[in-house]
């Protein structure tokens, strides 16, 4: 078993000193130096350069590396190495958080990091990749920053442990804390400063240089708010007066939206630019938490759309039956599309924290570019003095070279050469030196030209700056001629955009969420296009109308109500109006707007929507008609818990050739065929019947021809009927031969199930008819390219033949 071993005994001259210390004085002691310590090493920024000591340090290491903007990057694990190891004794983390934060477009107005590689995504939803993995350098606004430090502009002290120096503060060629902001969380005290525009920062400072005594009022002519990387709009600007005037304020950041049509169906809300720090995830889970609860009504989905080409593009789809400005202003206020921006200017000045307002944080960066460019200035003018003094000692050896030689020569050693140059010459111990050193291969005519217009280049440097340093005004004009070149270097265009608190009414106080029920009309295009239109609104044929938007069918409904689609296969599928995009006003004589009928309906192989009608049971009903001539009235009992149902029993190998609303149920039917028969009969001979039945006959087929039209026209209104016959049958240009347009009285009415009477006398050639139609006048028809075609005038020949055309028709219409 081991023995535990004596303590050692301390030596005789061993004093014991035990120093009774209070615990509370100790802790104060410590805590202040703590508090010390954070303050002024690590969380709040120099006033002068806007940098903390750890993105000074990096950007003074990076510099010293050789990291330049011409040069390649580097990985980022070998910065932060060079930064701990020499200047930054805290860890890797904060100095690769640090470099990450400089590199990032939307964190810095204007970045002084130049990254490849995954540096993160706005709000941090997609953290920036390990420092092994990343690559970095400076850019060129970082170097504008440490531009001469190395020519005695700022203070040096000693690093961590005294091996080495870093500088104090940067040279800093433009205002860095208002152009690029800062945060940080102190002992006892906090900072938080918005970025800024740099040539509006610049233009302030130059203002304020040319005229010291300037207010605040003069400087936000030039500064009139912040100017966020990320864009977006900055509501209410009293806070910002507020902040540039005592150094605290707030403001009011809203996201940059725009309402458009993100589907044929659907409107959205369209997110370009968030606010400052906030990123697409934080906004998507805040609102799908809020549609989760019910606490957030009308979103249908949120998707993020954004793209390295695009940039950022976050689409909310809004339902259907809800108004995108009212959602929006809920957005606002329930979501991060709107945040607080607090405005806490503290800084150090002089080793003090201190809040100022926005003409103190100028002064302190104006004084501090005096300093560097009065330091500059006497650093290069005491270089060029001693570089001068060189020169004219070299300019004496050279006007008598021989003898200089000669007494070099002549001399025992160095020493004595040295001695002897000086008496003779009158040199001093420094000219005496570089002329020794110099090779006689530079001991020619043409050296002492070079000597000459040198040494005029000096005294001509030596006179500039030393007017620079003995006059301030001389000083104050370089200064701001420096600064307006980085202004025009470095500086862009405003991104943010300021608006008054009144500048934006509440949405919520105007509109309703929900869109309200009012009467509309639902319009069908003979192209196969829906959409609604507020009632009241004409949607006749007339000026301004679109290509392929004829109107085929129209039906009174409710914006929040149903009307009923029919298909040729003898099914109504129910329609929600609210899904239909709505026509803006003074557009409803066009189906622009309109959506396709796949958008709405789904549609079986080789099926067609034909018509619409409304789903009121208070209605005379549905009159249908088939191609093989069955007629028949629908009973108007539509079941409410059905999506879709039938309304004709067709046989095999029939369909539906048209169908319509009957208003008033004294309309005329007219059948018209392919053999050019036209039977005209009133409504009234057909008993209404259940939608299971089969219908009856309507018109009797001769062999091989088949119904082309069938519609309802009212025996009081003018009306007309637009046949066309065709060699083949069909409505290629190459078969179509001749076309007509009857007055629609001419044609008597007669008994059902008859054979009617034939409505157009076919030419040689011509085979049967290739279209038809009957309806009420105005009737406007269409080619197939869209383009309107002049109908015929009418032929008072009742069974005349047709006048011959060179385009076919592709629809015609009368007024819905």
């Amino acid at each position: 078993m081991a023995r535990r071993s004596s303590p050692t005994p301390p030596p005789e001259d061993f004093e014991e000193r035990i120093l009774d210390v209070d615990v509370v004085d100790e802790m104060k002691g410590s805590y202040l130096e703590y508090a010390y310590s954070v303050i002024y090493s690590r969380a709040l920024p120099d006033a002068r350069d806007g940098l903390k000591p750890v993105h000074r340090r990096i950007l003074y290491q990076a510099n010293e590396m050789g990291l330049r903007p011409e040069r390649a990057h580097v990985k980022c694990a070998r910065v932060v190495g060079e930064v701990m190891g020499r200047l930054h004794p805290h860890g890797d983390a904060s100095i690769y958080d640090s470099i990450v934060r400089m590199a990032q477009p939307f964190s810095m107005r204007v970045p002084l990091i130049d990254g490849h590689g995954n540096f993160g995504s706005l709000g941090n939803d997609d953290p920036p990749a390990a420092m092994r993995y990343t690559e970095s350098r400076l850019t060129s606004a970082s170097m504008a920053l440490v531009e001469s430090i190395h020519e005695e502009t700022v203070d040096f002290s000693p690093n961590y442990d005294g091996s080495e120096q870093e500088p104090s503060v940067l040279p800093a060629a433009f205002p860095n804390l208002l152009v690029n902001g800062t945060t940080g969380i102190a002992v006892g005290m906090a900072t938080n400063m918005p970025p800024h525009n740099l040539a509006e920062v610049v233009a302030a400072a130059r203002h304020l240089i040319k005229h010291p005594t300037a207010d605040l009022d003069t400087l936000m002519r030039f500064v009139p708010g912040p100017d966020l990387p990320t864009g977006g709009r900055i509501v209410g600007l009293s806070g910002i007066r507020d902040a540039y005037e005592s150094g605290r304020g707030t403001f009011r950041i809203r996201a940059t939206t725009t309402i458009e049509d993100v589907t044929p169906r659907r409107k959205g809300i369209v997110v370009t630019e968030l606010p400052f720090a906030v990123g697409p995830e934080k906004v998507i889970g805040k609102i799908k938490d809020l549609v989760n609860a019910k606490k957030l009504q009308g979103i249908a989905d949120v998707k993020d759309l954004t793209d390295r080409e695009h940039g950022l593009r976050l689409v909310i789809e809004v339902k259907n039956g809800f108004v995108p400005e009212a959602l929006l202003e809920q957005l606002y206020k329930l979501t991060p599309l709107e945040e607080t921006f607090g405005i806490n200017n503290v800084a150090l000045v002089d080793g003090q924290p201190l809040t100022m307002g926005l003409k103190e944080l100028l002064e302190v960066y104006v004084d501090h570019r005096f300093e560097v460019v009065r330091r500059r200035s006497d650093f290069r003018r005491r270089k060029r003095q001693e570089r001068l003094h060189l020169v004219e000692g070299l300019l004496v050896a050279l006007l008598d070279i021989d003898e200089v030689i000669a007494l070099i020569r002549s001399s025992d050693n160095a020493a004595q050469a040295k001695e002897r140059l000086m008496e003779r010459f009158s040199l001093s111990d420094t000219q005496t030196a570089y002329i020794l050193d110099t090779p006689l291969r530079r001991l020619t005519r043409f050296d002492r030209v070079e000597l000459e217009a040198e040494q005029a280049k000096l005294l001509t440097e030596i006179a500039e700056l030393t007017e620079i340093l003995d006059s301030d005004t001389k000083l104050r004009s370089v200064v701001s001629g420096e600064l307006a070149a980085v202004a025009k270097q470095f500086g862009t265009e405003r991104r943010t955009v300021l608006l008054e608190a009144g500048a934006l009414p509440s949405a919520s106080l105007a509109v309703p969420l929900e869109v309200a029920d009012d009467p509309c009309r639902v319009l069908l295009s003979t192209t196969g296009l829906l959409a609604r239109t507020a009632d009241g609104e004409s949607a006749s044929p007339g000026e301004g109308r679109a290509k392929h938007d004829l109107v085929a069918s129209a039906v009174a409904a409710t914006a929040r109500g149903d009307v009923g689609a029919v298909t040729s296969t003898g099914r109504v599928l129910r329609l929600p109006v609210i899904d239909l995009p709505a026509l803006p006003p003074q557009a409803s004589l066009t189906l622009a707007g309109g959506a396709q009928v796949s958008e709405f309906l789904k549609l079986a192989a080789g099926e067609r929507l034909i018509a619409l009608t409304t789903l009121d049971e208070s209605s005379p009903g549905l009159a249908l008609g088939t191609v093989q001539g069955v007629v028949k009235r629908v009973v108007p009992e539509w079941p409410a818990n059905k999506d879709e149902f039938e309304v004709i029993a067709l046989k095999d190998g029939d369909e539906l050739a048209g169908a319509v609303e009957l208003r008033t149920g004294e309309e005329d039917l007219v059948f018209i065929t392919s053999d050019a028969q036209l039977l005209r009969f009133p409504a009234s001979q057909v008993r209404p019947q259940g939608r299971p039945a089969g219908g009856m006959a309507g018109i009797k087929l001769a062999d091989g021809a088949r119904v082309l039209s069938f519609t309802a026209v009212d025996p009081a209104a003018d009306a007309v009927v637009v046949s066309v016959a065709a060699a083949s049958g069909t409505l290629t240009g190459e078969s179509q031969s001749s076309w007509k347009v009857t007055p629609f009285d001419l044609y008597p009415r007669k008994g059902r199930a008859t054979g009617g009477v034939r409505c157009q006398r076919f030419l040689r050639g011509e085979e049967g008819l290739a279209f038809a139609w009957a309806g009420a006048a105005p009737a406007r028809a269409a080619a197939a390219n869209g383009a309107p075609l002049e109908l015929p005038e009418r032929d008072p020949r009742r069974d005349g033949s047709g006048t011959p055309v060179t385009k076919p028709i592709a629809a015609v219409a009368g007024p819905a």
